[in-house]
């Protein structure tokens, strides 16, 4: 699992667990989150984004399972 900068004001960093479809998103705070059941096209949408901190509030953020780790 490789971690992704998050080029974020809010988002430190993420990384994808492929074989779990589980997001992993620590962010700026310090606080680490999972999501579930994220496909690999949403991981890579997300990578893409010019916005990270946007596209895990308006695509990801209320629409899956997530989880302080």
């Amino acid at each position: 699992m490789e971690w992704i900068d998050g080029q974020s004001s809010n988002i430190a960093r993420f990384a994808y667990d492929e074989d779990r479809e589980v997001l992993i998103v620590e962010f700026n705070s310090g606080a680490t989150y999972e999501y579930f059941d994220i496909t690999q096209n949403v991981f890579e949408s997300m990578k893409a984004a010019s916005s990270r901190g946007g596209f895990l509030a308006h695509e990801i953020k209320g629409r899956y399972r997530y989880a302080r780790a």
